[in-house]
């Protein structure tokens, strides 16, 4: 018999038993779904994660002195001093460092009170931050040496302060543990969220503010980390070596306690471990397929033994063991394969929902579906193979009689 013939007996069995044949799709559907979603959320994630990394640039890079005993010596900490000697000593292939200090405090004006963070910038801002300032200006390098208390705010900030976004010149009192501190805006910033941030919520309730980092340190302060980002003119691995070199060095430190991290080391450690997560996930997701598949191969054999006196006749009548089993197993898997484009329907429709609810591409791979399309038929397959072998070595006197 002609596999178009087998098709279209297929299609008749089903619509026959129409919500029979659904709830058989339903496994795969919920199966095929499940790891749709899963694989494309985890791309996505990753998508996500790549791009605020580009965004932050990946020279950036923290730098740490683990201590060797339970306390940490002044010498095992970073100062000013450090950093103007790194600066000399690494001249243009340093385009940023910093203290990566940050205040919390409280906006006080007049009426209006507000939690507030203030994030210390250091010389050339523009390479650590890039600030959509859409009134004023960014810090020069002379504000930052000479400590002159200018902030930059956001427009929403402004606005619920001063009732205006563009707010340049005016006074803003932020308390700051004890002390209460008067700062001149000289920047308006438009905060537009980042996929990572949309993903994640949204903007922080709290006002996000950027000072000299000057203002909010002291020169005698003592730092656990820097934050320093190389010249793309050397490898970030090249900058590296000789960093942790330098260092060891000029404070006397083991190289194997100082440690770089850059943000691709971070971009790929997270990347292992989304990757590890949608494995593992998707594994367990999958598990609802071999469910699914187990429900094909029941109903398949329900419509075996429905359809044995059809199965005698067709002996009867000269078919062969070859054109019935290829008549169930071509059933099963048009089955299947209807229950995993369903799915796939569904899959990617919860992931563009979700996306566009955050705000967010989705990513969605051609071959993740076209794979999930054909993984679905081969489950029909492999399950209804069972089910097609009975019917096959029916016995067409037995299978007349049958009533």
């Amino acid at each position: 018999m002609l596999i178009f013939e087998n098709i279209s007996l297929a299609f008749s069995s089903i619509r026959v038993n129409k919500m029979r044949s659904f709830l058989t799709m339903l496994g795969m559907i919920i199966g095929i779904s499940s790891v749709i979603s899963i694989v494309s959320l985890g791309d996505t994630m990753r998508s996500v994660i790549a791009d605020e990394f580009e965004n932050i640039g990946t020279t950036l890079a923290y730098s740490y002195i683990m201590s060797e005993s339970d306390y940490y010596t002044s010498n095992e900490t970073y100062t000013y001093e450090d950093i103007e000697n790194i600066k000399e000593a690494f001249g243009d292939q340093v385009e940023y460092i910093s203290a990566g200090s940050q205040a919390s405090g409280k906006i006080q004006n007049g009426r209006v009170i507000k939690d507030a963070t203030l994030g210390g910038l250091a010389e050339n801002p523009e390479v650590y931050k890039q600030l959509d300032v859409i009134h004023g200006k960014m810090f020069s390098n002379n504000d930052i040496k000479n400590s002159r208390p200018y902030i930059i705010i956001e427009d929403k900030t402004a606005e619920e302060i001063f009732g205006t976004t563009n707010a340049v010149g005016k006074i803003l009192r932020i308390q700051v543990n004890e002390n209460l501190l008067e700062f001149t805006v000289t920047g308006i910033y438009k905060n537009n969220d980042s996929a990572l941030m949309k993903l994640l919520g949204g903007s922080e309730t709290k006002a996000v503010t950027y000072v000299p980092e000057t203002v909010i340190t002291e020169k005698d302060d003592l730092f656990w980390s820097i934050e320093i980002s190389s010249s793309k003119e050397i490898s970030v691995e090249e900058f590296k070596a000789k960093f942790i070199n330098y260092v060891s060095r000029s404070k006397g430190i083991k190289p194997e306690n100082i440690r770089y991290y850059t943000a691709e080391e971070e971009m790929k450690s997270i990347d292992g471990m989304m990757s590890t997560l949608s494995l593992v996930v998707g594994a367990i997701a999958a598990i609802s397929l071999v469910v699914g598949g187990i429900g094909i191969m029941n109903i398949m054999l329900v419509s075996v033994t429905e359809r044995t006196r059809e199965i005698g006749i067709r002996k009867a009548l000269g078919a062969r063991m070859e054109d019935i089993l290829l008549q169930f197993l071509v059933e099963s898997a048009i089955i299947s394969a209807a229950g995993g484009i369903i799915g796939t329907i569904l899959g990617t429709s919860i992931v563009a929902i979700g996306s566009m609810a955050f705000g967010i591409s989705a990513i969605v791979k051609p071959q993740v579906v076209i794979t999930a399309v054909v993984f679905s038929a081969m489950v029909g397959i492999f399950f209804g193979l069972y089910p097609a072998r009975r019917a096959a070595k029916a016995d067409p006197i037995d299978a007349l009689r049958y009533e």
